[in-house]
């Protein structure tokens, strides 16, 4: 199969669907891989590193997105429904719900499209989804501390606190693998309370550490 990876063109999206490592294992399965010039520099990969695993250079959008599927990280945007046609194997993330426009682009134009999101194995774990929820778990407690400052609008907390000073209390809602892997994250001394809807075990096992590790449950509204 003619594989294509064009450069995302998404605003911030530094991100490129395939790795070189990735372009590897495709080329010694018998695969043609063709990587849009610069596709990967936004995530530390050059051309060479590419050229180097057996990749092919191609030097506009349009040749990417001609192979027999193009492989992306986000859906595709206006300025690419040109490229969308019948037949077309489209492998991204899609998610359709809050995409009118581009769900009838994709159906008036007879695109096979695969959903990231939508892949789900026999155990019902959404495998090429967790990885997004992950750093977004592991993020969140980043991103919380940020805000957490004075030069930022916060009360200017330390969340591992210091000597004479205590830490933070954290509380982290739900039990999916957003909140499961923020609960993994580790600081020191401070509490750690988690809220989640049902006894259940967490997507991700946890090892938050500190003072305390308070678990509970709470119930949702009725609809």
């Amino acid at each position: 199969m003619i594989i294509g990876v064009p450069k995302e063109t998404k605003d911030r999206e530094n991100r490129v669907a395939v790795t070189p490592g990735g372009v590897r294992e495709l080329v010694e399965a018998g695969h043609q891989v063709l990587v849009e010039t610069g596709a990967g520099v936004g995530s530390g990969f050059t051309n060479q590193q590419y050229v180097a695993v057996g990749a092919q250079i191609v030097p506009e959008a349009a040749d990417a997105w001609a192979a027999e599927m193009v492989v992306k990280v986000k859906e595709p945007l206006p300025a690419e429904y040109e490229y969308l046609r019948a037949g077309l194997l489209l492998f991204t993330y899609l998610h359709l719900a809050a995409a009118e426009d581009l769900t009838h682009e994709l159906l008036q134009r007879e695109v096979t499209g695969i959903a990231y999101e939508t892949v789900e194995l026999s155990n019902g774990t959404l495998p090429l989804l967790t990885p997004m929820s992950e750093v977004a778990g592991r993020m969140a407690v980043q991103v919380g501390a940020y805000y957490m400052m004075k030069t930022n609008g916060g009360i200017g907390k330390l969340i591992g606190g210091v000597p004479g000073v205590l830490p933070a209390s954290v509380l982290i809602l739900g039990g999916g693998v957003v909140a499961s892997t923020r609960q993994r994250w580790r600081w020191d001394g401070g509490q750690c309370h988690h809220l989640r809807p049902r006894p259940r075990p967490l997507a991700l096992p946890g090892r938050c550490t500190g003072r305390a590790h308070q678990y509970g449950q709470f119930q949702r509204p009725p609809h």
